[in-house]
Formats: C-alpha cells, structure tokens, sequence
C-alpha cells in the first residue's frame, strides 16, 4: 500500500514539473520582448504565517520520517522453529524477504521455505553464496531449500541481482 502511495506521489510530482517547464516554454514564445523580460523578473509573494508554518512542519515531518526509515528502523529477526530436528522458517518474498534476518543453530539441518508473491523478475531467484546454492523461486509457489551450517557467522542471501538481501546468523550449537 505504501509502495503505490509513495509511487502516485513521485509521479504526480514529476507530471507537474514537466507540464509547468511546457507552460513556461509555451509562454515565453508566445509574449512579446517586453513583458517576457518581466516574467524573468523575482517577485515577492506575501504568504500568510500559517502556510509557512505549514510546510515547514511537513518538511520537518518528511526528513524525521527518512531518517527513521533508513537509519533507526530495525530489520524484523525470527529465530527459525525446530521440528524433527529441522530449524524450519518460512520467508515471505514481496518487495525484499519477510523476515529479513533469521536466527538458526549451528550443526542442525536448516529448511528455509521461501514464498515468492512479487512478479518482478529480480526476485525469481535466491542466491546462498556462503552455501553454494542458487534455486528459481517460482510465483505464488513455495520453495524449500535444505542445508546445513556447519559454522556459527552472518550469512547473506540474496535475489539474482544482488538488489535484495536478507541475512541469516548462525548461533553456535548449544
């Protein structure tokens, strides 16, 4: 939801700059000599106090919410769930993986159940470098890949470009 309301916004914004350089273009061929250099001139236009107080609260807003998004917001972590003495985990795959960081033990077989809900074509593949492995993530279909960590560290995986990653921790066995 909040892909399409940032996209709408980033199109909007685009669409009006591009329609105003037009108008302007369009306006300046068209006025004579003199009062396109009046047009070049700057202006000042009163606005009142609660305008500038307006967009400069939403300004502040904007900046407060990227820094929170890029420097303070955490990645989700899940430790994966043992069944039959297999850490299994299901990982949604939707713009990036969800979650993006998953705990497992050392020594103990991992399944990692990947459910690839997002058409695009960066997403249709996972890479576990560190393990060897590199699998196709059909659509809407969940795909089950089995390994065993045998050291404890931070493993990445990652999409078939590169784009996405998500991060796996191996505990030491306890």
């Amino acid at each position: 939801m909040s892909k399409v309301i940032i996209g709408s916004i980033a199109s909007l914004g685009l669409a009006f700059s591009v329609a105003s350089d037009q108008v302007v273009a369009q306006m300046n061929h068209e006025m004579p000599t003199t009062e396109r250099s009046k047009t070049t001139q700057f202006r000042r236009i009163e606005q009142p106090f609660s305008v500038k107080g307006a967009v400069t609260t939403v300004g502040l807003g904007l900046i407060g919410l990227e820094i929170w998004w890029f420097l303070l917001s955490k990645s989700k972590s899940q430790k994966a769930e043992a069944h039959d003495g297999i850490q299994e985990i299901d990982i949604t795959v939707d713009g990036g993986y969800e979650p993006s960081r998953i705990l497992v033990n050392a020594g103990q077989r991992v399944r990692l159940n990947f459910l690839r809900r997002d058409p695009s074509s960066c997403l249709e593949e996972i890479r576990l470098p560190d393990f060897h492995i590199a699998k196709n993530l059909p659509l809407n279909e969940v795909t089950s890949i089995g390994f065993t960590p045998d050291k404890p560290g931070i493993y990445t995986f990652t999409c078939g470009m590169n784009m996405y990653r998500g991060v796996m921790e191996v505990k030491p066995a306890t």
